[in-house]
């Protein structure tokens, strides 16, 4: 099957990390955010994955030519933003037969064979993967009727609009008739097709559990590493720890204190942590953290070095630079943006 993922931001809620790195190749462990993405699909059921994205694309397609993936990779490039619809509709030259959509933030649990089932069974124009929350007023929402079939299909409803907890989870199987029902140019997939798939009897959607986790803000990145540790979402590098951590390999593990208390943490190769604190954080590849220093959600950017004393809560590390001894900060980026 061929793959869309759709990877239209520049990661403004990551920045200044994605200043420099599209947010498509920072990594999780160690496999880049859209090898996690692509994930929901068994391996061996993706030949081609095809990147909808406008921001620093050059960059993706160079890293995985060189990469030995296990897929093709092709660039359809956004000359400026189209939306959730358009960056879809821009890849109808290039998409045939059924195929997979994926939002390029999700890291989840979801098998989306099981969504390419039910598509199958119901013979449906698009099939989504849903997923249930408390507060669903930030996120689509569908009526879910028999045989799976989703009879509405709400975007961010108001307070009094809610009619359902499942949400979409970003994640859909379709066929290519999908693109006879968008218009051409800039629009919404959410608002502007799904409404008129649902009213139609096209929709279907299948819940998932286990867990959904949209990674494009640093506290939800962290929760991604979590989820990914915990759920054994790597194939190289070892997890230790009884809250456990993962360290890119032997010698980075040597490189960290055995007076370190370290809480879900990445460890990447080559970092290094003195007699600190560090809990539900990031460290990219180089990244040194100082003694008698306490981090807290924090993303470490390659090469980057945390003094001696630092008190760093939910900050974000620009590459390459030096966070001075005892500095204390909370939220933000480092250095502080204008």
């Amino acid at each position: 099957m061929q793959v869309v993922v759709l990877a239209g931001g520049v990661g403004s809620r990551l920045r200044p990390w994605t200043n420099s790195v599209p947010k498509p190749l920072l990594p999780v462990l160690d496999q880049t955010l859209l090898e996690h993405v692509v994930r929901s699909l068994p391996v061996d059921m993706v030949d081609e994955v095809v990147v909808a994205g406008g921001y620093k694309v050059d960059q993706i397609k160079a890293y995985f030519e060189a990469a030995d993936a296990p897929f093709d990779l092709r660039i359809v490039p956004e000359d400026e933003p189209l939306g959730t619809g358009g960056a879809l509709g821009n890849c109808r030259d290039v998409v045939s037969g059924t195929f997979a959509c994926f939002n390029g933030d999700i890291i989840s649990s979801l098998d989306a064979s099981s969504l390419l089932n039910m598509h199958r069974t119901n013979g449906s124009v698009g099939t989504l993967g849903l997923w249930e929350v408390e507060d669903p007023s930030r996120f689509g929402i569908v009526g879910l009727g028999e045989s799976n079939k989703i009879t509405k299909f709400k975007e961010k409803p108001a307070p009094e609009e809610v009619f359902s907890n499942l949400i979409n989870a970003g994640s859909y199987i379709f066929n290519d008739d999908v693109f006879d029902w968008m218009p051409h140019g800039k629009h919404s997939i959410e608002r502007d097709v799904f409404p008129k798939l649902a009213a139609e009897g096209l929709l279907s959607g299948v819940p998932f559990d286990g867990y959904f986790i949209d990674a494009g803000t640093p506290d939800a990145w962290n929760q991604a590493v979590k989820a990914s540790i915990v759920h054994g979402r790597y194939t190289s590098g070892h997890v230790a720890g009884t809250t456990p951590s993962w360290f890119a390999n032997d010698a980075t593990q040597s490189l960290v204190s055995v007076d370190s208390k370290l809480e879900h943490c990445m460890v990447a190769d080559g970092c290094s942590i003195g007699a600190s604190n560090v809990s539900m954080s990031t460290l990219l590849k180089g990244a040194k953290i100082g003694d008698a220093a306490t981090l807290s959600s924090c993303l470490i950017g390659q090469k980057a070095t945390v003094g001696h004393g630092c008190q760093l809560y939910g900050v974000i590390v620009d590459h390459d630079v030096n966070v001075p001894d005892g500095t204390v900060q909370e939220g933000g980026s480092w250095p502080p943006q204008a």
